[in-house]
């Protein structure tokens, strides 16, 4: 069922959603959790496909927040849908005007009472997530910095604002990568001494896995950069061999590991549905995750040290000049063969 309504209010797309749910035939909510959506009119259909995708496993209140100018008059349209291809409840708010200043105002009436909130931004996130009027709202906050242009600057960004129930897509992207490392150093007793990581230029992904690896291991972790699609190999190098997996197509994988025969296995990169099905069944902490952002900053601390450092040396060329300069004038000042005959 769907309902549409025109410049209205917080009050009344509540009613509203309770006129829909008894004229499906269900009155009852069965709804486990409410997942607000912070987007745009160019990310809304996808992130809202997303969301119903996942609510047969995670049956929510799908809150679409839809920013548009915040120019003009406030002003409030929704849309109410209930049933049909959805297990759960959506909403799709519009606002315009100064509205989408106090967004919180129109959401926090729409909340389910005693059930966790989660925000997603399916595009840009605001520098600190948790402290975002709509962030604060919400018991875990998820960010996609795959998503952004500058993909390697968002995800620091973040990071440094990074507060317990704050996560990012790109960590969920490394689900099945890590478990087949972690499954390799179980089975296998090796020591490692370094490794590397392989993946397209400003992959967040990689940023992560390099600082996972580093912080689990202790050894150093090169990260190179490869054609692609996403991340396409980790490498961990030991006394007896290397523990590998390789990913050149974006679906299948090799499975690397001394002493073995090597081993095809599903390494399909996901849709962003299946990520937030994952991210969904834990609302705790990422304790993990926390551990490797803190390496993270500290990887992007050390190389804004260095890049500060390198401009501060005085550059060589200027001595160069100054060496020319000392000899045109020594042979300036040189009686030449012709003088002296």
């Amino acid at each position: 069922m769907k309902v549409e309504l025109t410049d209205t209010s917080a009050s009344m797309v509540a009613a509203a959603l309770v006129r829909a749910r008894v004229a499906a035939g269900s009155p009852a909510m069965g709804m486990v959790l409410t997942l607000v959506i912070i987007t745009d009119e160019a990310r809304y259909y996808d992130a809202m496909r997303a969301a119903r995708a996942i609510a047969r496993e995670h049956p929510a209140r799908v809150l679409g927040v839809v920013l548009r100018s915040g120019r003009g008059a406030a002003n409030l349209d929704a849309q109410v849908r209930i049933g049909n291809d959805s297990a759960g409840e959506s909403v799709v708010l519009r606002m315009s005007g100064e509205l989408t200043q106090h967004a919180e105002s129109v959401v926090l009436p729409l909340l389910l009472p005693d059930s966790p909130v989660v925000a997603w931004w399916p595009g840009a996130a605001p520098k600190s997530p948790a402290d975002d009027p709509l962030g604060s709202l919400a018991n875990r906050r998820i960010t996609d910095a795959a998503s952004s242009r500058t993909r390697h600057a968002s995800l620091i960004r973040v990071a440094r604002a990074y507060q317990p129930g704050d996560t990012d897509l790109s960590w969920t992207r490394l689900t099945p990568w890590r478990a087949l490392l972690a499954a390799a150093l179980d089975h296998v007793d090796v020591k490692i001494t370094s490794a590397s990581v392989m993946a397209e230029r400003g992959n967040p992904s990689a940023d992560l896995m390099v600082a996972w690896l580093e912080s689990r291991l202790r050894v150093p972790v090169h990260l190179g950069t490869s054609k692609g699609p996403g991340m396409t190999e980790v490498r961990l190098c030991s006394t007896v061999g290397d523990v590998a997996v390789v990913r050149s197509d974006g679906r299948h994988g090799t499975y690397i590991v001394p002493g073995e025969a090597d081993r095809a296995v599903a390494l399909k990169r996901r849709t962003t549905a299946e990520l937030l099905a994952e991210d969904l069944r834990r609302l705790d902490e990422d304790e993990v995750y926390a551990e490797t952002i803190k390496r993270l900053l500290r990887r992007a601390d050390a190389a804004d040290r260095k890049a500060s450092a390198k401009k501060a040396t005085p550059k060589a060329p200027a001595k160069k000049t100054a060496k020319r300069t000392t000899k045109t004038s020594a042979k300036r000042a040189t009686p030449s063969t012709d003088a002296k005959e």
